[in-house]
């Protein structure tokens, strides 16, 4: 989002003129940044083989999923329903990655029986994987490196309590399978956590990835997850991609000469690809002054926007319609019968009933989270591409809340 001539736009078209034209609370995407960003990580990475799978539960919309694929990008799906929907959006089998946790054998059959990729995180379904399919189906597997990398505990996924991945103090057992069973294993992941600021910390993990990549003789590809960090508010701190570009290409080229192949260097980003090409709008419904704060209370509420109150997560919150209004101090919250607190203490261009409110970073785990607590409706969706508005998805009414509620004649 851009201010130009104290007015703001997002890929160039006026963000108050889609308020008007689509109404509120409403979630807007641009691909231009999009396209960017995934421009930025290939090209950090271009050293080596590398292909990036866009991590599709930070945005699923099937329009964003088709996008991705035609800049050339693979999918990488955490469920049954994710992989069908990258099929939908015309991805080819091969190129999506299915990584699911906690899911019986018959979602992997299901899964497997589309043509994709299986990833497995636990010695149970690696061993049930084995029995029944043998050498037949290649699979992947998830470590766990014990390492602690994350923005916040809800989003570090590789450290020793985490419910992810295979313990690296496991690797006999999982050796035991793999040769039991004859299975051939084409792949090798670790996925640490998300918001991952030191890149140092990523690179131990990478050591940890290579290291036990090194004792299984097939692979094609070494997948190092992601967790990239964007910039969530003015002069805050990123991953330094071209950094880890730089370091990581040539570490993961030696390993390749060592390994005696060529393999493929897999990314799953999905917040560095998105996070940054959103923004979600509301209207000012209230402004409340109490005994000790004032509160702008807005047309939604944590069933669109759970982040806030679920990771203690940032977003910069800007006064649309009041560029440069002067600043006073508001509480920014929603209209759910829940503390549902967008914002404390924020300095906001002066508010008044009926502005447009923008949040920025709303490209990622945003929409996708959102809900239809207290019966809200959720918001429409609008895709900016090529200096053109698309609708992708219609707001919701009562016969959405009621589709699939079966009603019983006799109450």
């Amino acid at each position: 989002m851009e201010l130009k001539n104290n007015k703001y736009y997002i890929g160039g078209m006026l963000v108050k003129d889609l308020a008007k034209k689509y109404d509120s609370p409403l979630y807007i995407y641009d691909t231009a940044k999009m396209k960017s960003q995934y421009e930025r990580i290939t090209k950090a990475f271009n050293k080596t083989n590398v292909k990036i799978h866009y991590a599709c539960k930070a945005l699923t919309n099937i329009n964003v999923l088709k996008y991705f694929r035609e800049l050339g990008a693979g999918l990488d799906a955490v469920s049954i329903q994710e992989v069908l929907l990258g099929l939908k959006a015309g991805y080819d089998p091969k190129d999506i990655m299915y990584t699911p946790n906690c899911v019986s054998l018959e979602e992997i059959i299901e899964a497997i029986d589309t043509g994709v990729k299986i990833n497995i995180d636990n010695i149970s379904l690696l061993e049930q994987f084995g029995i029944k399919y043998g050498n037949t189906v290649p699979v992947c597997i998830r470590i766990n490196p014990h390492i602690m990398g994350g923005g916040h505990q809800k989003i570090s996924t590789g450290h020793v309590d985490s419910k992810f991945g295979i313990s690296i103090y496991q690797m006999a057992h999982v050796h035991r399978i793999v040769e039991t069973n004859n299975m051939k294993v084409e792949g090798i992941h670790m996925h640490t956590g998300s918001d991952i600021l030191d890149v140092e910390v990523f690179l131990r993990g990478a050591e940890i990835n290579l290291e036990t990549a090194k004792s299984f003789p097939d692979l094609e590809y070494i997948d190092f997850g992601s967790g990239f960090k964007v910039a969530y508010k003015k002069d805050d701190f990123e991953t330094d991609i071209e950094e880890l570009g730089e370091t990581l290409s040539n570490r993961f080229n030696n390993f390749c000469k060592d390994y005696g192949k060529d393999l493929k260097l897999i990314f799953e980003p999905g917040k560095f690809l998105v996070s940054e090409a959103g923004i979600f709008i509301a209207k000012v419904n209230v402004v409340k002054q109490t005994t000790s704060t004032v509160f702008a209370g807005l047309d939604t509420g944590m069933n669109h926007l759970i982040r806030p109150m679920f990771y203690d997560a940032y977003h910069d919150i800007i006064n649309v319609s009041r560029p440069e209004g002067k600043e006073r101090i508001y509480t920014v919250v929603g209209y759910i019968c829940e503390t549902d607190t967008f914002g404390w203490n924020r300095k906001i261009s002066e508010i008044s009933e009926g502005d447009i409110v923008a949040f920025k970073n709303a490209g990622a785990y945003c929409f996708a989270m959102s809900s239809n607590y207290n019966s809200r409706f959720r918001p429409a969706e609008v895709l900016i591409h090529n200096g053109k508005d698309y609708l992708i998805r219609k707001r919701e009414n009562l016969d959405d809340l009621l589709r699939n509620q079966v009603v019983i004649e006799d109450l």
